[in-house]
């Protein structure tokens, strides 16, 4: 699941008929349920059906009070990418975002800033006021205070070696 390379980021894809609707992503540092529970408490309405691989890290999803679907990707018919083809799908052009628009030259300390800017512009990808695009962006940004680049970089951990480019692991919830 997570090597000294990868980053392990976890992905949420809203079912919408056989497409997929809205996503969510966030780096998380490892697959405990800790972590991916806090990812789903953050991103998924509560009482919503949570449909995930069998990772026991998603063991308490009905304690904290959702639908819990589990498909257990070993000894199954068909590749994990059809059994869950939402997260797979949206994994696949994450990776293909990364390598084509920035060359694979990704460090970890900005991939949370690239998940969000994937997600920003997956989520908007069939807005039916295309028009109001630019002006709900502009309206966002003067809603919130501008983060210098200088304070985003303090608050990157510091590295003695210069930052590695990052793959970014296999997904899992859906």
């Amino acid at each position: 699941r997570q090597t000294g390379t990868k980053a392990l980021v976890v992905i949420a894809a809203e079912e919408d008929g056989p497409g997929i609707g809205r996503i969510r992503m966030k780096t998380v540092p490892d697959a405990s349920a800790g972590s991916l529970m806090g990812f789903v408490r953050d991103s998924v309405e509560i009482g919503a059906l949570l449909h995930t691989d069998g990772w026991p890290g998603y063991g308490s999803a009905k304690q904290h009070g959702y639908q819990h679907r589990i498909t257990v990707l070993d000894h199954q018919d068909g590749s994990p990418s059809a059994l869950l083809p939402r997260v797979h799908r949206v994994a696949s052009l994450l990776k293909r975002w990364l390598l084509g628009t920035h060359q694979g030259a990704v460090s970890r300390e900005y991939l949370e800033y690239y998940l969000d800017e994937f997600t920003f512009r997956f989520n908007r990808r069939t807005s039916k006021s295309r028009g109001k695009l630019f002006y709900r962006l502009v309206q966002q940004a003067v809603s919130i205070d501008p983060v210098p680049f200088k304070e985003i970089v303090s608050r990157a951990p510091r590295r003695e070696a210069a930052p590695q480019p990052v793959g970014v692991a296999e997904p899992q919830p859906e």
